[in-house]
């Protein structure tokens, strides 16, 4: 049986811990060329190293989402590699929480940039490719909070709203040429995002979860899986939750 993933090239930012990770080491498993990008050359390597253990081809890159021009070295370093991209993971993303009255524009402005800019660039960066070649998938990663709000992420939330609406408009442009643009909203995941929250918090959110527990990154990291793979060919413009019901 064929991977569900098999050789297609697949680029995955913020692929060094958390979601990112889990969703590279799926992908690999899966049969996909795997181009790790993240922030720290140590975590880069290691991730790569953990993908090809697992029999897959795999590619690291240093990249900042914030720095287009990195951004478009990489893309162009990929295709003349693989000659082809084929999934894009919009993974990469920051919070820095505040209350409205305490946040400060450093806050609020490095979240925008990271977790909505960093969005536009990298699909900007391989759209042209995968209009040209009549495929392609893009997979942004917004948020329960990006659906409902929380208290205290004035900049998050609106960056996976935002990132919703990239996700919406996208799949109408992008659609009618092959390109498929889906999102994935994770509810309270098992990360080292929310590793920092006291443990008294943790037990409040878990209690709030029907299932009674945080996810796990590999349940993420399946969805996309699933939404970048052929399975998935007849789902564009969808925000799928994965919370363990945490909203209903």
């Amino acid at each position: 049986m064929t991977a569900r993933l098999s050789s297609k090239v697949s680029i995955i930012t913020g692929a060094a811990q958390g979601i990112g990770l889990a969703t590279a080491l799926k992908f690999a498993a899966e049969g996909a060329i795997v181009i790790v990008c993240d922030l720290k050359q140590t975590g880069v390597d290691a991730a790569v190293a953990q993908c090809q253990t697992l029999g897959a081809t795999a590619a690291g890159f240093v990249m900042d989402v914030t720095q287009r021009e990195r951004i478009n070295e990489v893309v162009a370093s990929v295709k003349a590699q693989f000659g082809r991209i084929d999934v894009l993971v919009n993974n990469a993303g920051i919070t820095q929480d505040a209350r409205l009255q305490k946040m400060t524009l450093e806050q609020f402005d490095r979240v925008i940039d990271v977790n909505l800019r960093g969005v536009f660039h990298c699909s900007q960066a391989v759209a042209d490719s995968m209009v040209a070649q009549g495929s392609g998938v893009i997979l942004n990663a917004s948020s329960v909070v990006g659906i409902y709000g929380n208290f205290g992420q004035t900049n998050y939330a609106a960056t996976k709203f935002g990132v919703i609406g990239f996700t919406k408009t996208w799949s109408r442009e992008l659609g009618p040429k092959g390109v498929r643009v889906n999102a994935v909203a994770p509810g309270f995941i098992n990360t080292p995002m929310i590793a920092t929250m006291p443990e008294k918090v943790l037990q409040d959110l878990q209690a709030k979860v029907p299932l009674k527990r945080l996810g796990r990154p590999e349940e993420i990291a399946n969805v996309y899986a699933f939404l970048a793979s052929d399975e998935a060919s007849y789902i564009n413009g969808a925000v799928i939750e994965v919370s363990g019901g945490l909203t209903v």
